[in-house]
């Protein structure tokens, strides 16, 4: 098989989380826990870090890994989704996995593959503790797909574990309440093992709190601190959270690590050189000014749309796509009414239709739009009608920016 036949052949196996939503998402550790014996426990031979949490996942597990890689370590990044390329989700200091061995690693265990029935996720999570063991990386920053407790990804024992923040996001997998998402996402605390907390609400602390105790794991929340302050390449007010859970984390890493503080510079200062991040209030164009961001959840989009409004434009203009299964009630509410919208469906089986999300846009009194039936059709028509002092913000989903970065 060649390498994209063999990338084809992984989407089909069992629907996938991104493409498929619901039916995609697993409820126990069995099949993970049987690959990871099948291959020899791969993840056994790897310093980790484990990285859980509603939003900033991504962010704070590229900051980690360049700050790692400016210090002299080789550092493995797995991260999901991709946005381009499947190869980005898994990366050795900012060198993405060789195709040859993709092909050979699902070539080699396909037949255990099948007769298992794994999905996507665990097959890309095998492949991704494989490859990090094979390659002897000095330590591996492993992002968490989506919740913690039952995530492909907690078969691990890290030398931290991380929770950015919990905010509504995947409430029909991980629950309805934020001490449940909580629980969900405190399930990647292991016995022993420090935690870093970056934000928390009320609710969410005490969950913290009492999961922290349950492990004896020493727990730290980061929010708390007061840091040096550094710049970032990563642009973006939300980022001086993730900025602090950083920080505190390497604080715990430099007990392992050697890591100067000019290096910590260096490493969030370079962080999209180092790591290939895009989508995070990423700048496209100047005049007008075009930014994308990968926000997709009212926790996000809210601290986005906060940033907007600290901006300064003539007209404001969106580009809005979203997936089928998001509660539109949740989201559309925050968006300004006075700014004009084009509404379009990302290039997934899970996009939701243009015309079905500016019926309810509608009724939410975002009444000044029009339909593209393109991500691309529709970053070509805002172009059209912005001038040069506006605003153009393009997002609502990861697959949306996707189309454009």
């Amino acid at each position: 098989m060649t390498y994209q036949e063999t990338i084809e052949w992984m989407f089909e196996q069992l629907p996938m989380y991104q493409q498929q939503g619901a039916t995609a998402y697993k409820k126990d550790l069995t099949n993970t826990i049987l690959l990871a014996n099948h291959l020899g426990n791969p993840e056994k031979k790897i310093k980790t870090i484990h990285i859980a949490g509603t939003n900033g996942k991504g962010s704070t597990s590229s900051m980690l890994a360049s700050i790692l890689q400016e210090a002299g370590y080789k550092v493995g990044l797995y991260t999901s989704p991709h946005l381009k390329d499947y190869k980005e989700r898994i990366q050795i200091n900012g060198i993405v996995i060789k195709e040859d061995y993709v092909v050979e690693f699902i070539q080699k265990n396909k037949p255990f593959f099948q007769q298992n029935h794994l999905s996507f996720f665990e097959m890309t999570v095998g492949l991704a503790f494989q490859y990090f063991a094979d390659e002897n990386v000095d330590i591996a920053v492993i992002e968490v797909g989506l919740g913690g407790r039952l995530d492909s990804t907690n078969i691990i024992t890290p030398l931290v574990s991380v929770i950015t923040n919990i905010g509504w996001d995947h409430v029909q997998f991980l629950g309805t309440t934020l001490e449940a998402i909580a629980t969900e996402k405190a399930g990647i605390v292991k016995s022993g093992i420090p935690v870093v907390i970056g934000e928390y609400l009320p609710e969410t602390k005490a969950v913290f709190l009492n999961t922290a105790k349950n492990m004896q794991s020493a727990i730290y929340f980061a929010s708390d601190r007061v840091f040096k302050e550094y710049p970032c390449g990563l642009l973006g007010d939300y980022q001086k959270h993730n900025i602090k859970t950083v920080l505190q984390t390497i604080e715990i890493l430099r007990e392992y690590f050697t890591i100067t503080d000019t290096q910590l510079g260096k490493g969030l200062l370079n962080v999209i050189q180092n790591t290939n991040l895009l989508g995070r209030w990423q700048q496209l164009e100047t005049e007008p000014k075009v930014i994308c961001d990968t926000a997709h959840n009212s926790h996000g989009l809210k601290i986005v749309l906060n940033q907007i409004e600290k901006e300064t434009y003539n007209r404001l203009f969106f580009v809005l796509g979203v997936v089928n299964d998001k509660d539109l009630n949740d989201i559309l509410p925050l968006f300004p009414k006075e700014a004009y919208y084009i509404f379009t469906k990302p290039n997934v089986p899970r996009g939701l239709d243009a015309e079905k999300l500016k019926t309810v846009a509608e009724s939410y009194g975002l009444l000044f739009n029009e339909i593209a039936y393109s991500v691309s059709d529709a970053y070509i028509r805002v172009k059209e009608l912005a001038k040069a002092n506006d605003f153009i913000y393009i997002g609502g989903s990861t697959f949306v920016v996707a189309e454009i970065v």
